[in-house]
């Protein structure tokens, strides 16, 4: 029995491993939890020896990871971790001596070699020495991530995700607990992982469990975030965007980067990309909230952020906080706590909730140059809220904002600058007078039906399914001009238009304006008209709804977007004739906002002209959304940006604290997989809303999209050009493209642009307007002098040849009324340029005006 016993002994001794009979368990004489919620053991240390604590995630499994190590002295030696505490049976403290050091990590190099040569070797970390300049396997300081770490400004096309915040991209390999390996990428160096590799020569072959065999992420530091202590400072840790790895990989992840960021203060969090991270954690979060990691969702961060510039731009005004049913002022800086769908021009915006970028409200920002941006809780940020009531000069920048009390001098000066220096008479074609439809529309008949209706016609010529793009018919603008006309609409806004009230009184020209359009509602079109829509009503299927979209000759446009400002409407099978719609969106072109834009830019209101775009409506969409060809809010290169919210909750047009999916989407790649999901629907439960099988269909229609309306438009040589889409997926499960317009900004030429006058219009001391338009042999003009001075009229072809040139002589301050008869006038010429002026005591005051031959 005694033989027997020595040879187990023996035997024993030789299979254990050389380590465990090095190793000694210690028992800690103390351990407690501190305030940051981090386990701290004592033991009695003695200085032949050094300690090391290690951790088991559950009681009935293998200490596995080391995660902090201490030499030995005489006294009490202090063990810690840098993560949130267990209780005290998953901890184990063991000393090695001195004189045989161990290797913890299984990387041939003992743990006192490694400890005594932080940054670049680790005792728990088997990585490969690498120089600094590529990056480290050890960050014991917070001094040392700053150095590694990389401020994304925005700018980058690499991982615009991470636009204005430090992070460090970490690389795992080997990726199973004993042997894998860490590295931190030093990220000024190497922004891509692929770089990094390549650069250090590491393999990633070996190891074991489940596939891939790298890790690759990064670490993000969100100063303003609460961690799990309570104190604020939180570095998120996040793989690939779509990459997605199983619970077990993510804890030893975590462990790993703990064990080797000891500066930590239980601050170290797991954040699931949208992308492929998010569903899977979904599916695995009993795990996860059993264990020790915490995890930081979008809302999480998004708490985070205190600003955000949605345009950057520059603006002078009075700074006003708007209540609701407040109407702004075109030279007002306004404060909205949520904002309104529809606004009229401001000269700046600051919103207390984030916006959606590709609104209505933003969109018109970037058209008008306006600042806009979120601030976080603007009413008790005092920089802002103590100059409300007084004019300042705000600057919306990427990074941050300046506001600061300026003058009404100053204020002036600037919106003088800002306004064009003369009269902007859009494009208005009335030789085309039948109702088409969309497949007899081409683009260059813009001036005719506008360029919504034209846009969406000309891509049914893009050879996409029948579907993607509605079927219908166009509307052209003589309609709209004939039955104003019909009922005396044009002399009725002139006349109200005269009055100082309506001029000077935001709120009174708002009523006005209401006024007047319920009377266009109301109006009367001739029989023709209600025959020729009752045909087009008919051509439809029975019981179809229609959807009738403005479609003016002021929006749409390469530099003016008119994003907003107009109605449509739906016209329902029981609610009769088809002109109940079409008044409505007739009327539409005297709502406040577009008056006032159009007023704004000088544009002429009696040359601006409605056209309808009518197709079948599509009722209880899955999704809607916005795509620009390009990547306008992030700028990253080779990228599209979508915008998609769930249903009918329109992206262009949101509900109260509605915040849409924002996606970017790799134009290059044909895979669909080749996304980025910068920021998840408020209302999908952090899923993705837009399937990724319309993703490869979104890029190749955008491509051709972008490329057929690229020449259209003439910009071949405009490397800044880019189409803006809308778009619905409709519930029989396809991809309905509604709408198509140059992106802001785009340097094109396309023959849309509107005319200019020669002077400077000056319409309280001039008013003019020509009728009836279309004339057949005479054409009256009626103008209102309220100053006294000569007064002519000249007709010019429209490519600015003089053909006319009639003295009235000098007209005392009053209305008067002029006939011309121009049926012998170049007989075959439909179209003219009429001008007249008004030659005053200081200046001279012009208007200009179109008008064309039945």
């Amino acid at each position: 029995m005694k033989g027997s016993s020595a040879y187990l002994i023996l035997f024993i001794l030789c299979v254990l491993p050389l380590h465990w009979i090095n190793a000694q368990d210690v028992v800690p004489h103390k351990f407690n939890i501190d305030q940051n919620h981090i386990a701290n053991f004592e033991v009695e240390g003695r200085p032949d020896f050094y300690y090391l604590l290690k951790v088991r995630n559950t009681l009935d499994e293998p200490f596995v990871y080391c995660t902090d190590m201490a030499p030995g002295k005489d006294g009490v030696v202090t063990l810690k971790e840098s993560i949130g505490a267990y209780s005290a049976g998953h901890y184990q403290v063991l000393q090695y001596p001195v004189s045989k050091p161990h290797d913890s990590d299984g990387d041939g190099i003992d743990d006192l070699t490694e400890f005594v040569n932080p940054v670049n070797q680790s005792p728990f970390n088997a990585a490969k020495q690498i120089n600094f300049k590529d990056g480290a396997v050890h960050i014991p300081t917070r001094e040392i991530f700053t150095k590694l770490s990389f401020q994304h400004n925005g700018v980058s096309d690499i991982d615009p995700h991470l636009k204005n915040l430090q992070f460090v991209k970490f690389y795992i390999v080997r990726d199973n607990p004993k042997g894998a390996q860490l590295y931190f990428m030093n990220s000024n160096t190497h922004q891509l992982h692929a770089s990094f590799k390549l650069a250090t020569k590491i393999n990633s072959g070996g190891g074991f469990g489940e596939i891939p065999l790298e890790l690759r992420g990064e670490i993000v530091f969100h100063q303003n975030l609460k961690s799990a202590s309570g104190a604020l400072g939180v570095y998120r840790f996040e793989f690939e965007p779509n990459d997605s790895f199983s619970f077990k990989k993510v804890q030893m992840a975590y462990e790993l980067i703990a064990a080797n960021m000891p500066f930590l203060k239980n601050n170290l969090a797991y954040y699931p990309m949208p992308n492929a991270a998010l569903p899977l954690y979904h599916e695995e979060k009993k795990l996860y909230d059993r264990s020790r990691i915490p995890v930081l969702l979008e809302e999480d961060i998004l708490a985070d952020i205190d600003y955000m510039a949605l345009n950057q731009a520059e603006g002078y005004g009075l700074l006003r906080k708007m209540e609701f049913g407040d109407i702004p002022g075109i030279r007002d800086i306004v404060i909205y706590e949520s904002l309104p769908n529809e606004m009229p021009r401001t000269g700046g915006i600051i919103s207390a909730v984030s916006q959606t970028p590709l609104s209505h409200v933003n969109l018109r920002a970037i058209q008008d140059k306006v600042p806009n941006a979120y601030i976080k809780d603007p009413a008790n940020n005092k920089r802002i809220a103590n100059l409300v009531g007084k004019y300042v000069h705000y600057i919306v920048k990427q990074n941050e904002f300046s506001i600061e009390e300026s003058n009404l001098e100053a204020v002036n000066a600037w919106f003088d600058a800002l306004r064009p220096k003369n009269n902007q008479i859009p494009p208005l074609n009335l030789t085309r007078t039948k109702i088409a439809r969309l497949d007899d529309i081409r683009f260059d008949m813009s001036d005719s039906f506008g360029a919504k209706c034209a846009n969406l016609a000309e891509m049914r010529t893009f050879g996409f399914s029948a579907e993607t793009i509605p079927d219908g018919f166009g509307v052209p603008f003589h309609y709209y001009r004939v039955f104003m006309e019909h009922n005396g609409f044009f002399e009725k806004i002139a006349h109200i238009r005269s009055d100082s009230t309506f001029i000077h009184d935001a709120t009174a020209r708002d009523k006005q304006l209401q006024k007047f359009r319920k009377e266009i509602e109301k109006g009367e079109m001739p029989q023709w008209m209600l025959d020729d829509l009752a045909v087009m009503q008919n051509a439809f299927p029975k019981g179809q709804p229609i959807r009738c979209r403005s479609s003016t000759n002021n929006e749409d446009l390469p530099n003016f977007s008119g994003a907003g400002l107009y109605d449509s409407k739906t016209q329902k099978p029981d609610e009769g004739h088809i002109s109940k719609s079409i008044k409505q969106v007739y009327a539409s072109m005297w709502n406040f906002r577009a008056y006032d834009e159009r007023e704004f830019y000088r544009i002429d209101h009696f040359a601006a002209s409605m056209g309808v775009l009518c197709h079948p409506n599509e009722k209880d969409e899955i999704l809607n959304g916005v795509g620009v060809s390009a990547d306008p809010i992030y700028y990253t290169d080779e990228t599209f940006y979508l915008n998609n919210q769930l249903g009918e909750d329109l992206v262009t047009n949101p509900e109260a604290l509605s915040i849409p999916e924002e996606i970017i989407l790799e134009a290059g790649n044909k895979s669909n997989a080749d996304f980025t999901v910068v920021r998840f629907s408020n209302l999908s439960n952090s899923k993705l809303i837009l399937d990724k099988k319309y993703m490869a269909q979104m890029k190749d229609h955008l491509k051709v999209i972008h490329n057929r309306f690229k020449r259209l438009y003439k910009a071949e040589n405009d490397p800044h050009f880019s189409i803006e889409i809308e778009y619905k997926i409709v519930k029989e499960d396809y991809l309905s493209i509604k709408q198509a317009r140059p992106w802001l900004g785009a340097n094109t030429s396309s023959g849309v642009d509107f005319y200019e006058e020669d002077k400077i219009a000056d319409t309280p001391a001039l008013h003019f307007f020509a009728f009836p338009n279309p004339f057949e042999k005479t054409v009256h003009f009626k103008f209102e002098n309220k100053e006294g001075g000569g007064v002519k009229i000249e007709l010019y072809l429209l490519n600015g040849t003089k053909i006319l040139e009639k003295s009235l002589g000098y007209k005392f301050a009053g209305t008067y009324e002029e006939q011309v008869d121009l049926k012998n006038i170049v007989p075959k010429v439909t179209g003219f340029i009429a001008k007249i002026t008004l030659e005053g005591q200081y200046k001279n005051h012009s208007q200009t005006t179109r008008i064309f031959k039945k």
